[in-house]
């Protein structure tokens, strides 16, 4: 398979790093986002002049290493929307990533070059980072499995950052036996191994919801899975996720502005119009009093939702608003979806819980159904998403 018939995934195809170790990941191959260090690799971030002003890594990332030590090979290094910064999928400085599933709609991002890569069968599994769904969408929209870790039990060290207090490393793949392998490569041991006993279905996710069609293809899949009796109804404590996700946009573009604006005000990029948008936005966040309620707003969620549902109880929500959006769709149309989708990612993301994706299908077009459970019960999570579906 070569580089035109993997759909746009690679910025560089057939790296061909070999295994360094026997373990969990024996014959697997496996593709990285182009931020993750690799020994000799320049990452491009998903800029060309990102490329230009940096250097060659001198070792790879502690996530790299522990994966090629586990017996996986990687085959090379996958597109991302510029500097993570976007849902979409596609980066004007590259061809586009095509969604395998579904040519005529776009594959999800920042994550996007990955999550085709797994999607078009040209690797087993991919790595990529999830700040505020960046992993979840496109594995929604692309059909796959994909999992936004418990927020700092994954190593970021080698990883070209957004955002850090939200962003993950996450990993997506066809199936839930390798993504659980993948978990048990990457992730510190379960405190509990206690089964989950609660499940609730978030109502005011489900209000999120694009069309009464995605809403019958979701519940019809609860619904063969899920007993009657297991699933109560319950609301987010503390706040509604319009409240979430603005809290999630202002520390975001805060963090984002400290982390690149240096280099943006030094080399001056080229962006896209959305990504250019939005470190412009970025640009005027101070630590005023909307960052402060922000914060605060982070804090008081974060420890009442991870109290609600310790380590025995899950949520039930839709991964995005809908299936992806077509490539016609208008700037605002996309915005739009961005927004409401945001609206989901959110609940996961400011509070640094653990979601996985799990693929269905609505008349032909992926969509994902998630769970999310207590933080740091993501084994758990996959053992269980592995075991009943």
């Amino acid at each position: 398979m070569d580089i035109h018939e993997t759909f746009g995934a690679f910025t560089r195809d057939g790296m061909n790093v070999l295994p360094t170790g026997n373990g969990r990941l024996n014959e697997l191959v496996f593709a990285a986002k182009d931020i993750f260090a690799v020994k000799g690799h320049v990452n491009s971030a998903g800029n060309p002049l990102w490329k230009t002003t940096h250097s060659a890594a001198e070792a790879h990332a502690p996530v790299i290493h522990r994966l090629l030590d586990q017996g996986a090979s990687l085959r090379g290094m996958t597109v991302t929307d510029e500097l993570m910064y976007s849902l979409k999928g596609d980066n004007i400085h590259y061809p586009p990533t095509i969604n395998p599933r579904v040519p005529d709609a776009f594959s999800g991002g920042s994550s996007s070059g990955s999550t085709v890569a797994v999607s078009s069968g040209a690797v087993d599994f991919a790595i990529g980072t999830d700040t505020g769904g960046s992993v979840r969408i496109p594995s929604a929209y692309c059909g796959l499995f994909g999992i936004r870790p418990s927020h700092g039990l994954v190593s970021l060290e080698g990883v070209v950052p957004l955002a850090p207090s939200f962003d993950t490393v996450g990993w997506m793949a066809r199936d839930a036996d390798v993504l659980e392998r993948v978990g048990k490569c990457l992730l510190p041991e379960s405190e509990s191994t206690a089964p989950f006993q609660r499940f609730y279905l978030l109502s005011e996710a489900w209000d999120q919801v694009d069309s009464e069609s995605a809403q019958g293809a979701l519940h019809a899949f609860i619904k063969e899975h899920f007993l009657s009796g297991q699933l109560e109804t319950a609301s987010l404590p503390e706040a509604t996720p319009a409240e979430l996700a603005e809290t999630f946009r202002i520390l975001q573009g805060y963090e984002a502005w400290q982390s690149h604006g240096e280099w943006i005000e030094q080399y001056h990029p080229h962006f896209a119009k959305d990504v250019g948008g939005r470190f412009i936005a970025a640009s005027k966040m101070k630590k005023d009093a909307a960052y402060h309620h922000a914060s605060q707003l982070k804090q008081q969620f974060t420890e009442k939702i991870r109290a609600f549902l310790g380590t025995d109880g899950v949520l039930i929500i839709p991964t995005t608003y809908g299936p992806a959006p077509k490539r016609d769709a208008s700037f605002e149309e996309s915005e739009k979806v961005r927004a409401r989708t945001m609206k989901l990612t959110c609940i996961a993301g400011v509070s640094g819980l653990p979601q996985v994706t799990i693929p269905l299908n609505d008349h032909g077009r992926p969509i994902g159904l998630s769970l999310v459970s207590g933080y740091a019960t993501d084994r758990k999570l996959l053992q269980y998403i592995k075991n009943y579906f």
